[in-house]
């Protein structure tokens, strides 16, 4: 048995008075220089071999400073996350948003994993036919085993070794934790551990990866739901406004159709007035006449018995 540790010396009961120091640790630095602007283009289309590098740096870094065991501030949720992945791919020429980087992630690790399962089942299998490597294919050959058509050594490379580090990271807590039901001496010794396969990392990492995606997915359902809430009880008070729109549009109709009925019955009624004060004008007319003919000759009468 070993003797115990000495305990540590009292703390110093003289006082110093120091200035303060200003100290800009790399975390403030990085934090400082990788703020994101209010207004960015974003670069659309094909990601380049160099942008997905940097997004896989960019990964990997976060992933290391997350492992870091920090009490300043709780665990950031995956948006700020990808954010501050977002930020580094802008410092350093990849110009594209924290949507575009988890996207390309996620499609990124769907690819390698096809890869890795291709090469790994083949080279395993104790077949006859000889084995066609990925790396050896064409790009049809390719498309007809269902896998990736783009995918490049300098990639998988750079996505192997960001998953064996997290995996290192996750599993490095538990081979330091003794049993507590056994001394120090009695724990065995064991000197054939094999070291682990480059298959092994990726299972873990997919399912935290994957866990990651189906938390930002269940957000995303959330506000998708709350958005189509929102969209349906504004479509329901369009559709009430547009209806009673509708309604009073038709009653504005109906009451126009009236008026101009009965416009249409007064012109009726003012034209038959009007033909028969011209036919009792012309009735009256025609006696006139008859009367001043007859008054004519009766006066043509008198004079021819004068003389």
């Amino acid at each position: 048995m070993s003797n115990p540790l000495p305990p540590p010396p009292p703390p110093s009961t003289h006082h110093h008075q120091h200035q303060p120091l200003n100290i800009i640790t790399p975390a403030t630095t990085s934090a400082t220089t990788m703020t994101s602007a209010p207004n960015r283009e974003y670069r659309k289309g094909n990601w380049t071999i160099q942008e997905t590098l940097t997004l896989i740096t960019a990964k990997r870094l976060d992933d290391e400073r997350r492992a870091k065991p920090s009490t300043s501030s709780p665990s950031k949720p995956g948006e700020l996350r990808w954010k501050w992945i977002e930020n580094y791919c802008w410092d350093h020429g990849c110009f594209r948003s924290q949507n575009q980087c988890n996207d390309k992630w996620d499609n990124l690790l769907r690819d390698y994993k096809k890869v890795r399962q291709y090469q790994s089942s083949h080279s395993q299998s104790q077949s006859s036919h000889p084995f066609l490597s990925y790396w050896s294919m064409e790009r049809h050959q390719r498309k007809l085993h269902n896998l990736p058509t783009n995918m490049s050594p300098e990639v998988f490379e750079a996505l192997n070794d960001v998953l064996q580090r997290k995996l290192n990271t996750q599993q490095q807590p538990h081979l330091h934790q003794p049993s507590f039901s056994q001394s120090p001496e009695q724990l065995p010794l064991k000197t054939d551990q094999n070291p682990p396969e480059v298959d092994a990392p990726v299972t873990v990492s997919e399912e935290s990866d994957s866990s990651e995606t189906e938390s930002s997915e269940n957000l995303d359902s959330k506000t998708k739901r709350k958005k189509v809430r929102k969209i349906g009880s504004s479509i329901m008070r369009s559709a009430s406004v547009l209806a009673q729109t509708l309604k009073s549009c038709e009653e504005n109709k109906e009451k126009r159709h009236q008026q101009v009925m009965e416009l249409e019955h007064r012109r009726l009624q003012i034209e038959e007035t009007r033909n028969e004060v011209n036919r009792k004008g012309i009735t009256d007319l025609v006696a006139a006449m008859t009367n001043l003919s007859g008054a004519i000759q009766s006066l043509i009468a008198n004079h021819y018995d004068q003389t």
